[in-house]
């Protein structure tokens, strides 16, 4: 795809032509938190300068190696960005093809088109601690649960064919994210809608405890820079994340006084006595599935031991690139106000959440119509707001009256 832009010779004042090359991405992944945000990004903040492709998985199953062949061999993308992911609580195969396979596939064809390949990581390949850099990870062990395991294979695969099989990658490690459009309860939002929902008495976690957050709304940017900056970000892994880390018991108690809610209150329960409960509601979900009652738990309770230990991310080497944070001073505690009405508005519509319908709501005309006196509606509507849209009609091909 190709803009054509004019410029005069200044010598014999003839127009010339120069070419600028519009350049076509495929995003994978793209109903996701992260997937979704680089979307809307390319389509509102570079329609000129960048086309994104972002096919479902019935058009591309990464799954399938054929459908990777096809789909890139048809389009010819100028660039990959991978951000598909498995269920946190998928079963070996399904993470392995997914998470893993589906990567492998993804690189290979990128490197026989010689194309860059973005892939999105996980903080869930680093073990527990603080400042930890990007070469830091966890050993690869079979006691891994099936996320880690199969990120962390990625992240080494994909490094083995950037030195031996000529792969232009950049792999961006992410954190705890946050943002608004998260179409799914799960990471920060699943601790939000605890505490929203007043399903957590007591204080999950103790004291001093801290982890990273990783801002959804700044990966575009970085992503855009990366893809600008080939020589620089080739090869490289990058731990993106906010500056600072955030206390855990401090964040949960923020939420509260933002919710004017009582709990959780200020109570720390012990790691073992929280062991102990989801032992018990493990066993208890599947004495329900006896009786026909599934019973699915959150996936998140996989990373129950994360809210007693320690996780911070290393930003120097991000910090000491080329990129330049377009709002520095955005954390999750300045995005909080934002996040509380979003989602309080999503659940609430959604029937999730009850508790503050009418303080974000409010009256609505049209919706107490609608459950009261839905046949005067009904005719209301018909006589008033059936009109075609003729306006969406050009005009000569509009009928007449």
């Amino acid at each position: 795809m190709t803009t054509e832009i004019k410029k005069t010779d200044t010598v014999q004042r003839r127009p010339i032509i120069e070419v600028q090359e519009k350049r076509l991405g495929v995003l994978i992944g793209g109903s996701g938190l992260i997937g979704g945000t680089l979307a809307h990004y390319f389509k509102t903040k570079t329609p000129d300068d960048i086309e994104i492709r972002a096919p479902s998985s019935k058009k591309l199953s990464i799954r399938n190696s054929e459908d990777i062949r096809t789909y890139l061999r048809r389009v010819k993308p100028d660039f990959v960005i991978n951000t598909a992911i498995a269920a946190l609580d998928s079963d070996a195969q399904l993470a392995f093809e997914v998470n893993y396979l589906g990567t492998v596939n993804l690189a290979r064809a990128c490197t026989a088109l010689n194309i860059p390949y973005i892939h999105m990581s996980s903080a869930a390949t680093l073990p527990n601690g603080e400042n930890l850099t990007e070469d830091d990870h966890l050993p690869l062990s079979p006691t891994l649960n099936n996320y880690a395991k199969s990120k962390l294979m990625s992240e080494r695969t994909l490094k083995f064919m950037g030195q031996h099989r000529g792969l232009d990658y950049t792999v961006i490690r992410l954190a705890i994210v946050y943002g608004e459009h998260d179409h799914k309860i799960q990471g920060f939002h699943r601790l939000f809608f605890t505490i929203a929902d007043e399903a957590m008495p007591f204080m999950i976690t103790k004291r001093g405890i801290k982890h990273s957050y990783t801002n959804c709304n700044k990966v575009p940017y970085f992503v855009h820079h990366v893809l600008d900056n080939r020589d620089e970000f080739r090869g490289e892994t990058y731990h993106f994340v906010d500056r600072e880390p955030v206390e855990l018991a401090e964040l949960i108690l923020t939420i509260r006084s933002y919710l004017e809610l009582k709990r959780p209150r200020e109570i720390y329960i012990p790691y073992p006595v929280i062991r102990s409960g989801k032992y018990f509601l493990e066993r208890l979900a599947k004495v329900l599935n006896w009786f026909g009652i599934i019973v699915r738990l959150p996936p998140e309770l996989m990373f129950l031991e994360n809210f007693y230990k320690s996780q911070t991310l290393c930003t120097d080497k991000l910090r000491a690139s080329s990129w330049v944070d377009p709002d520095p001073d955005e954390t999750i505690y300045t995005a909080l106000p934002r996040l509380v009405i979003y989602y309080l508005t999503r659940w609430g519509h959604l029937n999730l959440i009850t508790t503050f319908n009418e303080e974000f709501f409010g009256d609505n005309e049209l919706e107490e119509d609608f459950r009261n006196s839905p046949r005067e509606l009904l005719n209301s509507i018909h006589e008033d707001s059936t009109a075609p849209f003729y306006d969406i009609l050009d005009q000569d091909t509009r009928p007449r009256n």
